[in-house]
């Protein structure tokens, strides 16, 4: 369903529950302009969904008396298909809407047909996404609840966090913007003051985190689908070519979603690239292959590996 068809579903929604709301209630409600709420009462209109406006301090857009929306009717998939995703919101969100996704689901078995009832029963016995956190959610909850109130009321918080290369923690003031589920972790993102621009955080790493009174003003124009989009190319990246002897091959072929390009060559070998911020991921890549892949590029990493494999060596060596 697109966004507009989306956002006069929930108009109407919105409407029914409370008449006579202004165009400026609804279009926060939406997310959209008030000169779009007055285009989406026009759809309506012409859709013959009995909208109307009443003018004065009291007055604002209603539905006709005793207009009521039909009930909702899925199809089986798209039962399932909303079974699924309440069931991931509980998988990434745990206990904070545990709850509600709970609810949510016993409603909806409440109003469904036997058909749909019986291919949801199917999806929860058959379709299921787990593990899909590297870090205890029950560990970050707090973290995550104070995140997630600082983003909804637009107050301050004070982190003190920790880098991978300081393990003393760093204390920064945050304006938090959005909190992110990506490659199995849990970031916020949010203007840092400390740094006076846009950062993001993993949330694993803050050691402490206060929320204040003080609120803030999101930076004018920010969207996190586009920081997200950007956020990257603005750091340092290091390309690496790495070739898997043939013996390896199914090895690299396995591991195929971490690399940005694989290419299988005439002799069995697989040579893979991928980016990396700095150095120190792409050796350690490298270092728990082993022996079944060689560096083929930058020559610094090459060199790196070097200084740590014989570091590694001596280690064991002295332990004899």
């Amino acid at each position: 369903m697109s966004n507009t068809a989306t956002r006069l579903i929930t108009l109407i929604m919105l409407l029914q529950r409370r008449p006579r709301q202004k165009a400026n209630e609804l279009a926060g409600e939406l997310g959209v302009s008030p000169r779009t709420i007055h285009r989406y009462v026009a759809m309506l209109d012409e859709m013959g969904i009995p909208v109307y406006a009443e003018r004065g301090p009291h007055g604002g857009f209603s539905l006709m008396r005793g207009y009521k929306m039909p009930p909702l009717v899925f199809t089986p998939e798209e039962a399932v298909a909303v079974h699924l995703g309440t069931s991931l919101v509980e998988e990434m969100w745990g206990c904070l809407y545990r709850d509600a996704a709970l609810g949510a689901l016993t409603k909806l078995n409440t109003v469904l047909p036997d058909k749909q009832r019986n291919e949801v029963a199917w999806a929860q016995r058959t379709l299921l996404a787990t593990g899909m956190h590297r870090t205890s959610i029950d560990q970050l909850t707090p973290f995550l609840e104070k995140l997630r109130r600082a983003i909804r009321e637009r107050r301050r918080v004070t982190i003190f966090y920790r880098t991978r290369d300081r393990l003393e923690p760093l204390q920064r003031d945050l304006d938090a913007y959005a909190l992110i589920h990506r490659w199995g972790m849990w970031y916020v993102v949010g203007y840092c003051h400390l740094r006076h621009a846009l950062r993001t955080f993993r949330v694993d790493r803050v050691v402490e985190l206060m929320l204040l009174d003080q609120t803030f003003e999101t930076l004018d124009g920010f969207d996190v689908q586009t920081y997200l989009a950007t956020e990257s190319h603005g750091q340092p990246r290091v390309r690496v070519r790495l070739c898997f002897t043939p013996e390896a091959a199914l090895t690299a072929l396995d591991d195929r979603a971490n690399w940005d390009t694989v290419d299988e060559q005439p002799d069995g070998a697989v040579v893979v690239t991928f980016a990396a911020p700095t150095l120190e991921w792409p050796v350690r890549v490298a270092l728990g292959y082993g022996s079944d892949v060689v560096v083929l590029e930058p020559e610094e990493l090459r060199l790196l590996i070097a200084r740590r494999a014989r570091a590694v060596v001596e280690l064991y060596e002295e332990m004899k």
